[in-house]
């Protein structure tokens, strides 16, 4: 039988721990790996997973999402259940609220489900950074014929307190829930680690509709999934968890490592960028088999220019998008998005610049992150003195300076701070 999938992926979040990055955006709408978004990651892993009717539920500060949505996610409907479609908050409920939480998202939402009428629905986040085959997630889910299935990464231990951990028996049934305790379960066969829940969840659509229901007629509800629709389930549903490491993506080596990072602060963020520029990079971006697709953008290559002395255009171990130009200027272990500008004499080193900056000449930029459209002037220097930065800009407590974006582009020092 051919199994009816319904998605929708949960990208309305505020993303409040990736301030100043997120002032003007949605967190699923962030830059990541110089050409990408954030929600470029569930969205390739749904529709490499043959998964083509999704709903993108979209909230807070979405008109960067929506835009990004429409150049490079719009389906053209050849087929009449064939599409991607972003939702902004319909106001369904009683109070016509926002949504509450990710269930209450769902419940206002909940005429999509029954006009649909799908076997199974997926939910999933828009906030981390992976690849996974969601198909096989969903042939456990019929192969266990589970009510609810619960995608889980198994982490240290030690980094309990962190995560929502899921416990389980040896068959994977889920028998509790422990929200950030440091004392949580482990893994039935492995002592040293515990499973993080990963946000992502397939259900029966029967089973769904009904808690759903129920849900919003509970007062006491604060309508997630996370907080109560899943540990409500304990003893009253078949509810099994999925081990990440046992999904394969093709084109993949046997024995790659599965990556999965959650990107909800300006360090994680950070450290999953960097993460990129290594020689076999975890996350493994050039899978012809598994693209990561994004929007079409119409850029002339990079480009690297001049070869004199005191003046030559290099980048090590970085990775520079489209219509970038370093000009007589070093780029040295960093992620340059679409349109850069690295004149003679600059260095970039360890930072993430988004698309438009320019980088005046003999100016230096280390351990950063800029956002689009920032002018660092002539002989500037950004991450050379920590009491300075944070004198103008945002520092996070490892010493990152974050700067934010404009509009157009603007020259830093013309700015009041």
């Amino acid at each position: 039988m051919q199994i009816r999938v319904l998605a929708f992926v949960l990208a309305g979040g505020k993303g409040t721990r990736l301030y100043p990055l997120t002032k003007e955006r949605a967190k699923p709408a962030v830059p990541f790996g110089g050409r990408y978004r954030i929600v470029d990651f569930v969205l390739s892993n749904l529709l490499n997973s043959g998964i083509y009717s999704i709903y993108v539920l979209t909230q807070f500060k979405s008109q960067s999402l929506l835009q990004h949505l429409r150049e490079g996610w719009e389906v053209s409907g050849l087929l009449r259940n064939n599409f991607i479609i972003p939702v902004p908050a319909q106001m369904r409920s009683p109070q016509e609220d926002w949504y509450r939480g990710t269930a209450d998202a769902i419940t206002q939402n909940v005429n999509l489900i029954e006009q649909a009428d799908p076997h199974v629905v997926v939910i999933f986040g828009a906030d981390h950074i992976y690849r996974m085959n969601i198909r096989q997630m969903i042939e456990y889910h019929v192969e266990k014929r589970a009510g609810a299935t619960v995608a889980a990464i198994p982490v240290e231990k030690e980094l309990a307190s962190e995560f929502g951990v899921i416990e389980t028996t040896p068959d994977g049934n889920i028998v509790g829930f422990h929200e950030k305790k440091k004392d949580a379960p482990t893994m039935p066969e492995d002592p040293t680690r515990v499973y993080a829940s990963m946000g992502n969840y397939v259900f029966s659509t029967d089973l769904l509709l009904r808690e759903l229901y129920e849900d919003a007629k509970n007062e006491k509800s604060s309508h997630d999934f996370g907080k109560d629709i899943l540990p409500s389930l304990i003893g009253r549903a078949d509810m099994y968890a999925y081990d990440f490491q046992t999904n394969m993506i093709p084109g993949d080596t046997i024995g790659a490592p599965h990556y999965w990072r959650d990107v909800g602060t300006l360090d994680a963020y950070y450290e999953a960028s960097m993460d990129l520029r290594a020689v076999s990079p975890e996350l493994n971006l050039y899978n012809r088999q598994w693209p990561l697709r994004t929007a079409s953008y119409f850029d002339a290559p990079a480009k690297f220019v001049f070869d004199e002395d005191n003046r030559r255009g290099i980048s090590i171990d970085s990775i520079i998008a489209g219509g970038t130009i370093v000009s007589g200027g070093l780029v040295r272990g960093s992620v340059l998005g679409r349109g850069v500008r690295v004149h003679t004499g600059a260095v970039v080193e360890d930072s993430i610049l988004f698309d438009n900056c320019d980088i005046g000449r003999h100016a230096k930029v280390r351990r950063a992150i800029l956002d689009k459209n920032v002018r660092i002037p002539e002989g500037e220097e950004v991450g050379y003195n920590t009491a300075e930065d944070r004198k103008k800009y945002f520092v996070t407590e490892t010493g990152i300076v974050v700067i934010e974006g404009y509009r157009s582009t603007v020259d830093i020092a013309s700015l009041q701070v």
